[in-house]
């Protein structure tokens, strides 16, 4: 059987591309470091800027400690092509009033099961990229994304 041969994609439209999957894949997964083992788990973005994306943590959860430990982190989305982007960056937490509170009107989970935007337990990260990364599924090789004006873009 011979090898998938995906079509190149021009460098103008990697962006709209990688951005499709970011859109697409609801449930990315985030990796950071407990020490010097990595771990992985799904998150569900509460908001995504482009390729800035907030996520909600509390205080007792163990990546908690990790991100505070080390805010370096790596997000992993693919869609139902396996398209795949990694946003590689860092995740620094959220203490602005006015985007938490923002956040929380906009997320009705958050709402139920924590009850106020003020419980001690609500963290909030954002993870701003410093790589992002697009690959089409049997290609084997990636394309560096212009994540700087994604923002306009979304």
């Amino acid at each position: 059987m011979p090898k998938p041969q995906p079509e190149p994609i021009p460098p103008d439209q990697v962006l709209a591309h990688a951005l499709a999957v970011v859109k697409h894949d609801r449930f990315p997964m985030l990796a950071s470091m407990d020490g010097d083992q990595p771990r992985v788990r799904p998150i569900s973005p509460l908001r995504t800027d482009g390729f800035n994306v907030y996520f909600a943590s509390l205080r007792a959860y163990h990546k908690t400690g990790e991100l505070a430990q080390n805010p370096k982190v790596e997000l992993a989305y693919m869609d139902d092509r396996h398209d795949q982007v990694r946003i590689t960056g860092d995740a620094e937490m959220v203490t602005d009033p006015e985007v938490r509170q923002s956040i929380w009107d906009d997320s009705p989970l958050l709402r139920q099961y924590l009850g106020d935007v003020h419980n001690p337990q609500f963290l909030l990260y954002k993870v701003t990229p410093t790589d992002v990364r697009y690959m089409q599924e049997w290609a084997l090789e990636y394309y560096d994304v212009p994540f700087e004006d994604a923002a306009s873009s979304d």
